[in-house]
This record gives structure tokens, sequence and C-alpha cells, in this order.
């Protein structure tokens, strides 16, 4: 049986790397997005320009209404055994005001959400990345001083890569994976832990 993986936001970055090492590992990938079963909810963002009383209620619709509305729609189409992964942030854990609210909110949804869909062996986690380059998360915004100052803060002193995010993504969707559930798996370069 052909395990078929939808992927939100995979045309560029972290989605698209994620989706790349799926097809790799044999299964048959549907990318969704802006730019043309395993469910991956990759789509996300940061709200841009937008003043406070809509940056708030952006960033959850990009980064939590966006998953649950995209799982939802799938679940009854779910096989027993499946896996839903959901991009979250090390900003979820650390901060980082509307962005870092809507990334928490989607650790507690997956929580919820592993309970509901376990009777079923189905797991759900999330992936939390810090730093990744390679992405187009901040805009061409990233100056040589912030890149610095992001992986000093790593334990191994280098930045992400989607490579790193898209292995652990590919883990969490594997059959190895079906006692992990309601995780947060973070993918940081040891970031989170602080000095």
């Amino acid at each position: 049986m052909t395990r078929t993986a939808v992927v939100t936001g995979g045309g560029t970055g972290i989605g698209r790397a994620v989706a790349e090492e799926l097809v790799r590992r044999g299964l048959d990938v549907v990318v969704t997005g802006r730019r043309a079963d395993v469910l991956v909810n990759n789509a996300g963002g940061l709200a841009d320009g937008a003043d406070l009383e809509r940056r708030w209620p952006a960033d959850y619709e990009l980064n939590v209404v966006t998953a649950v509305l995209v799982t939802t729609a799938l679940q009854p189409r779910l096989n027993d055994q499946a896996r839903v992964v959901t991009i979250g942030s090390i900003a979820g854990r650390r901060g980082g005001g509307s962005y870092g609210a809507a990334k928490a909110a989607v650790e507690a949804w997956t929580a919820e959400l592993a309970f509901r869909l376990g009777d079923r062996g189905i797991t759900a986690n999330v992936v939390s990345p810090g730093f990744v380059d390679g992405t187009e998360f901040f805009g061409g915004a990233m100056g040589d001083q912030r890149r610095a100052d992001l992986v000093a803060q790593t334990a191994n002193g280098r930045a992400g890569t989607p490579a790193d995010v898209a292995a652990t993504v590919a883990f969490l969707t594997s059959p190895e994976a079906g006692h992990v559930t309601g995780q947060v798996v973070a993918v940081n370069g040891g970031a989170h832990l602080g000095r």
C-alpha cells in the first residue's frame, strides 16, 4: 500500500525540503501552498507590517487556523496509523510576540489532537525549528550581525538547514515513530536551552 503525504506551504524552504525527503522515502506527496496518509502542516509565517490590532489575529490565522482547518478537513481521510506533523517554532517556547503566541497555541492544539486521534493509532507532533538558513522566513531582512547572534545561541555553532527539519519530520512520519505522539521536537542546535 502506497503512503501519501500532504505538505502545506511546500513550495519553498522547509516545506519543500520536507516534501523532497518524503518523496525520497517512497511516499506519494501532495504539496499545497501559494506556489505551485501523512499530513505535514508547514504553512504559516509572520504578519509583516501590520499594526498591533491586526498582527495578533493575522499571526494566529497564518499559524494556527490554517493547520486546524486543513487537519479537520482531512481528518476523515486519514487512515489508521496516519501521522500528523505541524511545524512550530522555537518562538513558541522563547517568546516572540504574536508569532510566538501562535506557535505556542499550535503546541497546545497538537497535544489535544494526539488524544483525539490516538485511539486510531494516529500520531500528532510538532517539529519546532530554531534559526534555519535558506528559507524566506525573514524576507531578506536577516543582517550579518543578527545571523551571527542566532548561530551563537546554538550548542553546535551552526544554523539549521531545511534538511535538518525535513529529516526530523520524515522520522516522525515513519512507521517507527508510532509511539511518539503529542510531542514537541526541537530542531535548533540546542538554542532552546538558553545560555
